[in-house]
């Protein structure tokens, strides 16, 4: 499985960013997707994930309100549209295929066994 992040960029505080995240190879074992983010200096963290099968999302309280995740299963591909963007959510973002059925929270790393290589989100103040 591969997966390639685009659609990161710099932009001004309020602006908005559409994030992509495209998928290719055995992606049939993966249940569901999520965007996570590494800031300087911090931990990555969980920022929304969806599942394939209904289309069911998780946000972080971070992201509610102002992101949204979507997929095209007919395309293997995961959005994040990025909305009233802040200084605090620059990062690197990292989309994820995880697995676990129905019990996964998709909130933690350890759900996951394929990421992308990430793409710089920089939002200037």
């Amino acid at each position: 499985v591969q997966l390639q992040a685009s659609g990161g960029g710099l932009v001004q505080t309020g602006g908005s960013l559409r994030l992509s995240c495209a998928a290719s190879g055995r992606t049939f074992s993966s249940d569901f997707a999520s965007w996570f983010r590494q800031a300087p200096g911090k931990e990555c963290e969980f920022v929304a994930g969806i599942r394939w099968s209904n289309g069911i999302t998780s946000y972080a309280d971070s992201a509610k309100g102002r992101f949204t995740i979507s997929r095209d299963n007919a395309k293997n591909t995961v959005y994040l549209q990025m909305n009233s963007l802040k200084p605090e959510d620059t990062a690197v973002y990292y989309c994820a295929l995880g697995g676990g059925g129905f019990i996964a929270t998709m909130k933690y790393s350890y759900e996951y066994d394929y990421w992308g290589q990430g793409t710089q989100v920089t939002v200037s103040s």
